[in-house]
């Protein structure tokens, strides 16, 4: 490719950006496997970007089976140096309620069995990254400019806790969670942000909040899963200004 393009992984409710203009679908396969779905060629503002349906195009992937090296490969490949990741989570601050958005900028890791690093294989050196800071700083700071921009609220940090899935959590683990310092909590975090540190690609995540997480609020008797769809559908519209805005200001920058 002959410039840097922004990648986009959507989430839960986000297949596809309606304010996409599609311009070519192309199947992806790499060393690792291939991703969850074509890569979707685009513009939005005229501006090209690529698209990856994180849970396929008909949403059949679930967290734990998720590619994600395939999926941050692919992406790589084509030349894409940011990458802004949309995720559904549940909130557990009580700032977070449903329909909030957010900006994590820090994770905890819970899952377990899932392919998490490139570096691995009789041919492969032991490698270590530098993961104290999760998400890239400058495209945080793009994003939260970006909401800005447009007007529309975010919070501007949060610890996003990733756990295994597919089942909801427990009210217990929720507290649990909390006690450790989580303020959201979704299923898709890692190991999609240290493969993206791994690839040397500045990585960042708008947190969709879809419902209080179990055990609080509006959850404390059970999970909504109709409620989700709901507050997602509406959410997710305002995520996708601040993502049309911040490939605006990618081109610029």
């Amino acid at each position: 490719m002959s410039a840097p393009v922004l990648g986009i992984i959507g989430g839960t409710g986000l297949t596809e950006l309606s304010n996409l203009e599609i311009v070519r679908r192309q199947v992806a396969r790499t060393p690792y496997g291939e991703a969850s779905g074509a890569l979707t060629f685009g513009r939005m503002g005229g501006i090209p970007v690529i698209f990856l349906a994180r849970h396929g195009y008909g949403h059949t992937i679930a967290p734990h089976q998720v590619n994600y090296r395939a999926n941050l490969w692919a992406l790589h490949a084509e030349g894409v140096t940011r990458v802004v990741s949309i995720a559904s989570v549940g909130g557990i601050a009580p700032e977070l309620g449903p329909g909030t958005l957010a900006l994590p900028n820090q994770i905890l890791d819970y899952t377990w069995g899932r392919k998490c690093t490139f570096f691995e294989g009789p041919d492969q050196p032991v490698t270590h990254v530098d993961f104290t800071h999760p998400y890239c700083p400058h495209l945080r700071a793009a994003l939260l400019g970006a909401a800005a921009a447009v007007g529309e609220p975010i919070v501007p940090e949060g610890v996003y806790a990733t756990t295994q899935g597919p089942r909801l959590e427990t009210a217990a683990e929720i507290d649990r969670l909390e006690r450790d310092g989580a303020t959201m909590v979704g299923m898709t975090g890692m190991p999609e942000a240290a493969l993206a540190r791994e690839l040397s690609l500045s990585y960042a995540t708008i947190a969709v909040v879809a419902n209080h997480a179990a055990g609080r609020g509006t959850s404390s008797g059970g999970i909504s899963l109709d409620a989700i769809r709901a507050v997602m559908q509406e959410a997710l519209g305002r995520a996708r200004r601040i993502v049309e805005r911040v490939v605006v200001d990618h081109e610029r920058s």
